[in-house]
């Protein structure tokens, strides 16, 4: 069977997640293959603890000329053992989409109590006074407090409101979004990924 993603080194699990997301998303979608594109993951700090990321898919999603991304992400990690260094493996969706604002450099991901205590030390975390359930959900760190609270507007933060029962990273750098987590993805929530980006391209 010819996949329409790289299956070298999947096993039979993950081969069949990516063909149940490429399913889902050719359902949903005017998806097209990229071809050989340099998405340039290494500027982002969602990625930095990996000894390597490698691309096992991508696929545009074409609409209204605000084109978002699908890409199937192969993170390569070496962890110490007692039985010396293991190569570990991760498969994971993630979905990327450009915008029209200069977010300059963005973080944003569910609040847990250790960033509460930590705010309450070091106040490194841009918050909403006029979007309290917004702050309240996420953490959002950034390196240009004016730029990104000019960007991250009323729109943005409702579109990422409604990714708050899901355990998903957001990461901006400058006009460059993209979202996901380190774990594996249904192909139901990578759909929702797929909606998600579309959402941002089309109203940021």
């Amino acid at each position: 069977m010819n996949y329409p993603f790289d299956t070298v080194s999947l096993s039979s699990d993950i081969i069949d997640n990516y063909l149940d997301i490429y399913n889902g998303l050719k359902a949903r979608f005017n998806i097209q293959f990229t071809g050989d594109i340099d998405f340039q993951l290494g500027q982002f700090e969602v990625f930095k603890g990996y000894a390597g990321i490698n691309i096992k898919g991508s696929y545009v999603i074409k609409y209204n000329n605000n084109d978002c991304y699908i890409l199937f992400t192969e993170a390569h990690s070496r962890v110490n053992t007692r039985h010396g260094i293991t190569d570990v493996y991760k498969y994971q969706t993630w979905a990327l989409a450009f915008l029209k604002c200069d977010f300059g450099r963005v973080l944003i991901r569910r609040e847990t109590l250790a960033d509460k205590l930590i705010e309450l030390v070091h106040s490194i975390e841009l918050d909403f006074e006029e979007d309290k359930p917004f702050s309240d959900t996420f953490y959002v760190l950034v390196n240009d407090r004016k730029k990104a609270a000019r960007a991250i507007n009323r729109n943005f933060r409702n579109a990422v409101m409604d990714t708050r029962h899901d355990n998903f990273t957001t990461e901006i750098f400058e006009h460059t979004l993209i979202i996901g987590q380190h774990e594996t993805l249904s192909a139901e929530r990578a759909v929702y990924l797929a909606e998600f980006v579309e959402r941002l391209a089309s109203t940021c």
